[in-house]
């Protein structure tokens, strides 16, 4: 709960001097600089643009691009400085005033301004850039006009000085420095993004450890090293291939020969008892535990899934066990949206009870005795294929004709940001990971109203303005003391957020993934928490000469 240490210079209105210190002994002593990677995917990537991009492929490559005021120590979810130096808050916990770094430089030469923070906050909140992410801002003074387009920039966000930014709040909100560590926060510079218009995502220009070399549509992106960046001493590699169009199962067995590094979508679910029963490969996986949890969105906006009996007995239908184990038995059935590690995860909640009968007289009461034609969307990749095919016959159970649609990734996140085209959506390859360790962060821009817009991710359309303003109640507790009282508010969210109904969350699932003999750095760095799914700004070879 690392909120909590942020909470405390809430209260006090202290002046927070930021420095290096937790960035440098993150170095690793044994790091050889120099030398490159290969890393596979099976899909291309959607966007590099900080302000969209949101998925597991592309996450952890927008942060070696960009960077934020905030940022987290590698491997951990610890706040530690980005782009800020420092900071200062108000007695209120309202107003937060940024010294920015100097003498920062973007990837086109130019050095970082306060007025390029100003821009990209402006930028990210726009109802036109269409940003995903665009409610954790929501704290943010001016947030709401801003939002029905009443205003064109934030009230709350204004430069003092060249390096000096001041972000004023309406309310106090317990996860803003939180907020500020995502990629969503991430600053450009205005003059990049005006020439590149839409294709920003394609010709991304931050201040990051690396910058973008080539990008080759359905082959290849390459990132080469950013011999300006500002942490001394990083990145160690030279660059990052990323090779996509590469099938799982090939991936592997060209990390086997040595000519992959790390296989971007892990280890298939096919190899992975293989994989474990073998000493030498075994040595290679790295396994660590997730913020997780994998679910079924079922699209309130669309009949009859806007009938909660019928999600209801949707929920009731699915045996959660018996997908555990497509997947090997990496996971435990879920019961609510929060993972158990999260705090405000609801202990002794049993959730929906796997129980058929249950679910078809549920149905007939909806007036659906003779069950139901609909469409479950879901990833291409496997396992996702194989555990939609369970979900499908769970359905079947109870009459309800479920039609898979398997897409590519990003087909299937645009399906969703869509209000009347994805009816199911199995998230697999896609599921929650939370983007900062809060109770808060599951509920948002997944189940928040907020979500709940063209592009965004809350794909089963679920707004309960009720609901909302709990949520804003929690997050205003910003007094350590009162940290038990704020996560019991969290957990009767999700309790009233299962009684509606528009998940089916399902498991709960481990991490695992492998790197080749020749990587170096902590393994913690391949399951990076935060730069989700890996740290590549300190990751090495061992193999430079």
């Amino acid at each position: 709960m690392k909120h909590l240490l942020t909470t405390t210079a809430l209260v006090l209105g202290l002046a927070l001097p930021l420095t290096l210190a937790a960035q440098t002994t993150a170095m690793d002593p044994n790091a050889k600089s120099g030398g490159g990677i290969v890393v596979t995917y099976k899909d291309d990537v959607a966007t590099l643009d900080p302000a969209i991009g949101y998925d597991w492929q592309n996450w952890s490559m927008i942060k070696s691009l960009f960077d934020g005021l905030m940022d987290y120590a590698p491997g951990t979810t610890d706040l530690v400085p980005g782009l800020a130096e420092s900071y200062t808050i108000s007695d209120d916990g309202q107003t937060f005033t940024f010294k920015l770094r100097a003498g920062v430089k973007f990837h086109n030469g130019r050095e970082m301004t306060a007025e390029d923070v100003v821009y990209s906050l402006n930028r990210v909140t726009n109802p036109k850039t269409q940003s995903p992410g665009a409610g954790f801002f929501g704290s943010i003074d001016g947030y709401d006009a801003v939002a029905d387009g009443s205003a064109t920039s934030l009230s709350g966000v204004s430069s003092s000085g060249p390096l000096s930014v001041t972000i004023k709040l309406s309310r106090p909100d317990a996860t803003f420095l939180h907020v500020m560590a995502l990629n969503f926060a991430s600053i450009v510079p205005k003059e990049a993004v005006d020439a590149a218009g839409d294709d920003f995502g394609k010709n991304p220009v931050g201040t990051g450890a690396f910058s973008l070399g080539e990008w080759t549509i359905g082959q290849r992106l390459v990132f080469t090293k950013n011999p300006d960046y500002w942490r001394a001493g990083l990145p160690y590699l030279d660059s990052i291939t990323f090779e996509v169009g590469q099938e799982p199962i090939v991936a592997l067995l060209r990390l086997q020969n040595g000519e992959v590094d790390i296989p971007g979508d892990g280890i298939p679910p096919a190899k992975f008892r293989e994989v474990m029963d073998d000493p030498a490969q075994a040595a290679r996986v790295v396994e660590g535990g997730q913020l997780h949890t994998g679910y079924i969105t079922l699209n309130t906006q669309m009949p009859p899934f806007d009938n909660v009996k019928v999600r209801q007995a949707v929920n009731m239908a699915i045996n959660k066990a018996r997908i555990v184990q497509v997947i090997n038995g990496r996971a435990v059935p879920a019961t609510q949206p929060l993972p158990p590690s999260m705090p405000g995860y609801t202990d002794g909640y049993a959730g929906y009870a796997f129980d058929k009968d249950a679910a078809k007289a549920l149905l007939a009461e909806a007036g659906f005795a003779d069950g139901f034609d609909t469409e479950l969307y879901v990833m291409n990749t496997d396992p996702n294929p194989r555990i939609a095919q369970a979900i499908q016959q769970d359905l079947a159970g109870i009459g309800v004709r479920a039609a898979i649609k398997s897409l590519a990734q990003a087909s299937v996140i645009a399906a969703g940001g869509e209000a009347d085209q994805a009816p199911m959506i199995w998230s697999g390859g896609m599921a929650w990971i939370a983007d900062f360790p809060d109770a808060s962060n599951f509920y948002g821009p997944i189940l928040g109203c907020a979500g709940a817009v063209q592009g965004g991710w809350n794909w089963s359309w679920y707004c309960n303005e009720d609901l909302d303003a709990m949520a804003a109640k929690a997050d205003a507790v910003t007094d350590p003391a009162k940290a038990d009282e704020r996560l019991q508010m969290w957990s009767d969210i999700y309790m009233e957020v299962m009684k509606d109904a528009p998940w089916v969350p399902v498991f709960n699932e481990q991490r695992y993934t492998m790197k080749s003999e020749r990587m170096g750095g902590a393994d913690a760095l391949y399951v990076d928490p935060v730069s989700i799914p890996i740290n590549y700004d300190y990751v090495y070879v061992n193999d430079v000469q």
